[in-house]
């Protein structure tokens, strides 16, 4: 069972642009209300793109999770941005990148997509969902070392 939220914006396809400070308002007072009324987990705070990454991008890495986080709306993960600059683009063996991935599955992201995708052409969608997500500065469908470690510090939240 779900509670879905819809925030207008006009999406990647037409001019996709920031949320407004009032949308962000309503969301937080409507999010914080819901939380509280239904014992929501912050684990449990999840986009449309978390959920069925192969059909939607929605919120998109203009959605301000990091700042819900700290209102205690979804979850965060806790590396400085000095960590995290300093891992990205570095590359990661074929190992780390399964245990990406493992960690990816982990923490609620679908295995499987729709049928009509290749299994490589759905986990580039994947790790876009999560860059859109956690690193939204870099969406790039490409492991390093930096999603490494954000999913590694996300997934001790999510125990």
């Amino acid at each position: 069972n779900s509670i879905g939220i819809e925030i207008t914006n006009p999406g990647h396809e037409f001019n996709y642009r920031k949320f407004s400070k009032k949308q962000i308002s309503s969301l937080l007072e409507l999010s914080k209300f819901l939380i509280k009324k239904y014992k929501i987990s912050p684990k449990y705070i999840l986009g449309h793109s978390d959920i069925a990454p192969d059909r939607k991008k929605d919120p998109g890495e203009k959605f301000p999770w990091k700042y819900l986080a700290k209102n205690k709306i979804g979850l965060w993960h806790t590396l400085s941005e000095q960590v995290l600059k300093r891992n990205r683009l570095i590359k990661i063996n074929e190992k780390e990148e399964r245990y990406f991935l493992s960690n990816l599955f982990k923490i609620g992201y679908p295995k499987k997509g729709s049928k009509i995708l290749d299994k490589e052409k759905y986990l580039v969608i994947v790790i876009k969902a999560f860059q859109r997500r956690y690193r939204q500065n870099l969406i790039n469908g490409k492991i390093d070392r930096e999603c490494l470690l954000i999913s590694q510090n996300l997934l001790k939240k999510f125990n």
